[in-house]
């Protein structure tokens, strides 16, 4: 190609870049990009990052396949990375929200897509989020299989962006996880979560806020810190190599609505779950926002995960070996509760 030189009529014309788009600089950030998705990469995926679309076979093991996908994002935990220029991590807790929710369906998560939006291109702090991302994908067994980056001046804050991902799973056809098997008797266990996870940050933040108006001498902010933005845990590998082992009868992962409301979404009609918070170690994170914040019990449950990241739900014979596998796996794992009948008009959890 021959680019002729500018004449004085070119003088004025106005570039991409001077627009605030640098299309060198998302060139570079592919580049740096690039060897962390080559270690995310499974068999099935053919080709690699910088196609216009991402192509994926489906693995040969499977009878009756089913895709599982799932979308989401890391809602306002960002303006606390945005703050304390933590960004490392904030992609693993991406990761995490997409393929815990296709988990508890049974699915294997197969391979992940991100996007990143920022008004203008930091090359570096990308590089960090999309690491971050590789990184969870890793811990989750998934490809890293490619994404968009978008540069739109205007749209954005200084120094800010917004992350979005989706994920696709498979499950055969017959070992789908619906909780429609769950009766009477079937216990409960918890497994823990790492902290607040990426849910109940407008909350957080508003607490914090409040507090930062009263200094609290013997508070460790770095520890603070450190526990709020602790990136969200990723429960595939040892939840699936549990299903491989044993009959799962249902699965919640415990975002938005805390566990008030995740945990009934999986419960049949006629079933309840009785939840006995006596029987797991409550984060000392939670007591500090429950307590700077004056928030209820009630809000508290339906808020946040309050330690408990992901429910299963076995029969009673199975709960012990359950355990000892989850705990194998390397989670922190307790007996929380059971499963009782419920009458038309009661409700359909009770946490005591």
């Amino acid at each position: 190609m021959t680019v002729s030189n500018p004449t004085d009529s070119d003088k004025n014309q106005i570039s991409y870049r001077a627009s605030g788009v640098d299309i060198d600089a998302g060139n570079r950030l592919v580049e740096i990009i690039k060897p962390f998705a080559q270690r995310t990469l499974r068999p099935e995926a053919l080709g690699g990052i910088g196609g216009f679309g991402a192509l994926f076979e489906v693995p040969g093991k499977y009878r009756q396949p089913v895709l599982v996908s799932g979308t989401d994002g890391v809602g306002t935990k960002l303006k606390l990375a945005f703050q304390y220029a933590r960004h490392a991590t904030i992609g693993i807790d991406l990761v995490a929200m997409s393929v815990n929710d296709i988990l508890v369906q049974g699915a294997e998560p197969l391979f992940f897509l991100d996007y990143f939006a920022c008004g203008k291109l930091d090359v570096e702090t990308a590089a960090q989020v999309i690491q971050g991302i590789a990184h969870g994908c890793e811990q989750a067994g998934c490809a890293l299989i490619g994404g968009e980056t978008a540069e739109m001046p205007g749209m954005y804050p200084e120094g800010e962006y917004d992350l979005a991902g989706f994920a696709v799973g498979v499950v055969e056809k017959d070992r789908i996880i619906d909780g429609s098997s769950i009766r009477e008797n079937d216990l409960v266990l918890g497994i823990a979560s790492s902290g607040p996870h990426s849910n109940g940050f407008s909350l957080i933040r508003k607490i914090l806020d409040r507090h930062a108006g009263q200094p609290d001498t013997g508070l460790d902010e770095t520890w603070l810190i450190d526990a709020l933005l602790a990136p969200t845990r990723i429960y595939v590998k040892s939840v699936l190599a549990l299903l491989a082992e044993l009959p799962v009868k249902g699965l919640a992962h415990i975002t938005g609505g805390g566990l008030l409301e995740n945990i009934p979404r999986i419960l049949p009609d006629g079933a309840m779950a009785h939840v006995d918070r006596s029987t797991w170690v409550r984060p000392p994170l939670f007591d500090w926002l429950q307590q700077h914040g004056n928030v209820t019990d009630e809000e508290m449950l339906r808020v946040f995960n309050c330690g408990i990241g992901m429910i299963v739900i076995v029969a009673p014979e199975h709960a012990l070996t359950a355990i000892d596998g989850l705990r194998s796996g390397g989670e922190i794992v307790w007996q929380i509760g059971d499963i009782k009948s419920r009458k038309p008009g009661t409700p359909s959890i009770v946490i005591t």
